[in-house]
């Protein structure tokens, strides 16, 4: 497979994962970008390897691990998520599936960084553990621990905004 080809194949839903991985529109492009040009430099052993994809997702959840070390811990907001298709999905209203994700992508904001890339990886990718503990470089268990205690924050930051939502 062609540089150009992977690209234009695979470029939308690395964009997607990334910015499920980061909740900012920008910054997932710029991962994004990075990746593609790491493994641009490498791509005839990429190919070689015969796993492309697992390859390109890898630097991009390193490189999102690595950018959130750096980075201070104030939050940026988000001007739109980038998969308008679930927009337009489902009977519900657009209004409430909006908010459902600002919800879920600021109780996401909580999580440190290894957790949230640990149950990005598990529940959006739908990776099992041996597979996402290869991609962050750990044990299977650490990768357990950071799923049950992310989990655990998710829940407990999504049942105490449910709890101070005005009635409506």
């Amino acid at each position: 497979m062609e540089f150009e080809e992977y690209v234009a194949a695979r470029g939308p839903a690395l964009e997607r994962y990334a910015f499920v991985l980061t909740g900012d529109a920008q910054r997932s492009q710029d991962l994004v970008q990075t990746a593609l040009v790491k493994a641009y430099r490498r791509w005839s052993w990429v190919v070689r390897a015969g796993h492309p994809d697992a390859y390109v997702r890898r630097i991009v959840t390193t490189s999102y691990l690595d950018w959130r070390r750096r980075r201070s811990s104030e939050e940026q907001p988000v001007e739109s998520v980038p998969d308008a298709a679930a927009i337009g999905a489902g009977g519900s209203d657009p209004a409430d599936r909006v908010a459902e994700r600002d919800e879920m992508r600021r109780a996401l904001a909580t999580l440190s960084p290894q957790q949230r890339a640990v149950l990005v990886l598990r529940h959006y990718e739908g990776y099992d553990d041996a597979a996402i503990a290869a991609v962050l470089g750990c044990g299977e268990g650490t990768v357990r621990a950071h799923a049950s205690r992310g989990g655990q924050r998710l829940r407990d930051v999504l049942q105490q905004s449910r709890l101070t939502e005005e009635p409506r």
